[in-house]
């Protein structure tokens, strides 16, 4: 085993703050960019590949799959081979198979290589926030993950306009091609600024917990990207939902008996960490409820385009990239607590407004309440996640952000999966009510505006969701002593520094 390398904050050369945080930046929003492009190009594939739906829409569920399988081990894989190696790696496998994706001769290849840039794509957002927690100075980290949290949310609100506008001005190959160039300067900014450093090597794989996390993990996706056409009841869902449910057990199980676990489950046991991480997930569920719902809307009912759509989406994902990093900036002065308090009631008002859509509702009602909303993400999205990670190790962070990111991954899908359910069960209640009701009203009036109620529904049940968080804001109140620096120890809370 390496000898353990001291902290970075302690060696002689100081951390290049701003080259570090770029290149995590350039690095986290490209993985994401790479869910939210291929939406808009599904058509468009479809013609130039001469197949059908269920076939590319593999291009997105493989890479999602993909992310999520491997988002448990890069705690494991980070501690192996250190962070920096491991995010430089992951770079590279990104870029190159961006390119491949580009060259791609047939859906088969194209598939294959989304399914391979899915992987490292999943190693990036663990590994980039364990570098923020080992390797930057504990006072700059609320603005880093701040940073760090913009760049995750920036990259879906920003895919379909830049994805429509790629296809539009040249074709599909440009969604990968773009890639290239920033993977290339992330990887020399990451090779040249993010020190080298190995906290402690594992000397045994895991292979039994490494099997039950791989099956757990693939099957829950699974069943939770295609419960909507399956449905919840069929036999291939709940099949699949037994099978991940026996192997996340058996695997927990694992983790939790063995000296050297894949994936150390024993940061749960600090419980600051384990309440904001279920805070995190339920505005996760909120964020992708907007995420998914207001572009839907627009394109299906008012018959917007893509571009458009993602026009009219520009303005709220700009509000959050300006108050992102003053939410970073705001943390360090007023701590977790009133920014969460805050966001978590924006989100709820800009979710409840979202709630009251009609057919013909303006493009600027939309814009102010989705801007609200993103405002009210960007306030409590950071402080949230950052105040659990504080109470953490700095040997057990890379577990720990292993742990967030594949929690939330299997809860987005799991969102999507959910709220596409409910969505298409409330347009058949809400069709069959109008169509009674509806006297000369044709299928197609009907058609959209039970569309239309059945986005509120599913509107309403998000805003429910969202304030059911508003009980473990109070698990952040600021501690005496945090911020400073020293050693951990027990608090009722959780761990503090002392």
């Amino acid at each position: 085993m390496s000898t353990p390398l001291p902290p970075v904050e302690d060696r002689n050369q100081p951390v290049a703050f701003w080259p570090l945080l770029i290149g995590i930046f350039f690095g986290s929003f490209l993985a994401i960019l790479g869910v939210s492009t291929i939406n808009v190009a599904i058509p468009v594939l479809m013609e130039d590949f001469n197949t059908g739906l269920d076939m590319v829409q593999w291009t997105l569920t493989g890479f999602m799959l993909a992310t999520g399988i491997i988002a448990p081990i890069t705690g494991y894989l980070g501690d192996r081979f250190s962070t920096k190696y491991l995010y430089v790696f992951a770079l590279v496998g990104f870029t190159l198979m961006s390119g491949l994706c580009a060259a791609a001769w047939n859906i088969e290849s194209l598939i294959a290589f989304r399914i391979l840039q899915g992987v490292f794509s999943g190693m990036v957002m663990p590994t980039t926030m364990t570098i923020i927690y080992q390797v930057i100075p504990r006072e700059r980290q609320p603005f880093a993950i701040s940073m760090w949290s913009l760049s995750a949310m920036l990259a879906p609100a920003l895919g379909p306009t830049i994805a429509g506008w790629l296809i539009q001005i040249f074709d599909w190959h440009s969604l990968f091609l773009m890639n290239l160039p920033f993977g290339i300067v992330a990887i020399y900014v990451a090779v040249r600024n993010i020190p080298y450093y190995r906290i402690a090597a594992p000397k045994t794989f895991d292979l039994p917990g490494f099997v039950t996390v791989i099956l757990s993990s693939a099957s829950l996706l699974v069943a939770f990207s295609n419960a909507h056409t399956w449905g919840w009841g069929s036999w291939q869902t709940l099949s699949l939902l037994a099978v991940g449910l026996i192997s996340l057990i058996l695997f927990i199980r694992r983790e939790n008996r063995v000296a050297e676990p894949l994936l150390n489950l024993r940061v749960l046991k600090y419980p600051v960490y384990t309440y904001t991480l279920i805070l995190s997930c339920i505005i996760t569920v909120s964020l992708y409820s907007g995420t998914y719902l207001t572009p839907v809307f627009l394109q299906n009912i008012q018959h917007v385009s893509a571009l458009d759509t993602g026009l009219i989406l520009l303005p709220a994902s700009l509000a959050m990239a300006v108050f992102m990093p003053i939410t970073g900036k705001l943390y360090t002065k007023i701590g977790p607590m009133p920014l969460v308090i805050a966001g978590i009631l924006l989100i709820a008002v800009g979710t409840l407004a979202m709630a009251q859509l009609t057919v013909g509702v303006s493009h600027t009602y939309i814009i102010l309440w989705m801007t609200v909303r993103n405002i009210g993400i960007a306030l409590a999205t950071m402080p949230a996640s950052n105040a659990g990670m504080e109470v953490i190790p700095r040997e057990l962070s890379g577990h720990a952000s292993s742990v967030n990111n594949w929690i939330r991954q299997g809860l987005g899908s799991f969102s999507i999966g959910l709220f596409t359910s409910m969505l298409a069960s409330r347009v058949s209640v809400h069709s069959a009510d109008l169509a009674q009701t509806g006297g000369a009203a044709g299928q197609a009036a009907i058609g959209a505006q039970a569309f239309t109620m059945s986005v509120n529904d599913v509107y309403w049940a998000a805003t429910v969701v969202v304030l059911i968080g508003l009980p473990f804001t109070l698990t952040l109140r600021r501690r005496k002593n945090q911020g400073g620096g020293g050693k951990q120890v027990p608090d009722r809370g959780g761990l503090q520094k002392a």
